[in-house]
């Protein structure tokens, strides 16, 4: 069974920074493109980051660009989302997911296995 458990939410200033990570454990991690996605009150599910199984290659929204950073330890089954200068609007609950496929990795739709979600809440 697949699961993927994110931490490292919490509450943060404006312009200030959270590390999340997310563990994930019964599949083989390296098959995996890994993702973060977001969701604030009201708004849907958008893309925020994902990383292809071997590190070399990173995607960002356009709106995340500058600001996060994705990474991986595939010797810990993990994946990171680095936040710097966080504002208001980057308030949501954050999830990590797991897709098999290599393209379109800003599709919901590629990924199969989601996380349960943290919440990040940033004051202004």
């Amino acid at each position: 069974q697949v699961q993927l458990v994110e931490s490292g939410g919490g509450l943060v200033e404006a312009g200030g920074s959270l590390s999340l990570s997310c563990a994930a454990s019964g599949l083989t991690f390296t098959s995996y493109t890994m993702g973060w996605f977001r969701q604030a009150p009201g708004k849907e599910r958008e893309f925020v980051a994902a990383i292809s199984w071997s590190g070399g290659a990173e995607y960002y929204a356009d709106s995340v660009k500058g600001r996060f950073t994705i990474s991986r330890d595939n010797a810990k089954n993990t994946v990171y989302l680095q936040m710097n200068n966080l504002k208001p609007e980057d308030a949501a609950v954050y999830y990590c997911a797991a897709s098999y496929y290599g393209r379109h990795v800003s599709s919901n739709d590629k990924y199969a296995n989601w996380g349960q979600g943290t919440q990040v809440t940033v004051s202004s």
